[in-house]
């Protein structure tokens, strides 16, 4: 099993959810993150006074699916969420030993 984390544009949640849901993968937990990468925030100008907002409000996506589908859903995410801008985000992915549901005591695969 792999976790899958990609930090996004709030804008292009939707984008991913439908893409990753239309996939099959329907677990996911997201929260709503600031954050900021190469670009460094932004500078802005409020009645003339020029400000720069460090950390930009971001989504954080987290899933963990079958190693199997890690290469698919990750171009799935790439596809739904870039823009071509700076910004567009990150994606993480790391191995998961076990995972196990709290209700049934399922274990692995089956838990996810």
């Amino acid at each position: 099993m792999t976790k899958i984390e990609c930090i996004l544009r709030p804008g292009k949640l939707e984008d991913v959810k439908e893409a990753i849901n239309r996939y099959g993968i329907h677990g996911m937990t997201v929260t709503q993150v600031m954050g900021c990468g190469l670009q460094k925030g932004r500078t802005e100008v409020y009645r003339g006074t020029e400000y720069s907002i460090n950390l930009l409000p971001k989504v954080k996506i987290e899933m963990v699916v079958p190693d199997k589908d890690v290469d698919s859903i990750v171009a799935l995410i790439i596809e739904a969420a870039r823009t071509g801008e700076i910004g567009d985000g990150k994606i993480f992915t790391c191995r998961i030993d076990n995972a196990i549901r709290i209700r049934t005591g399922e274990k692995g695969e089956a838990a996810i």
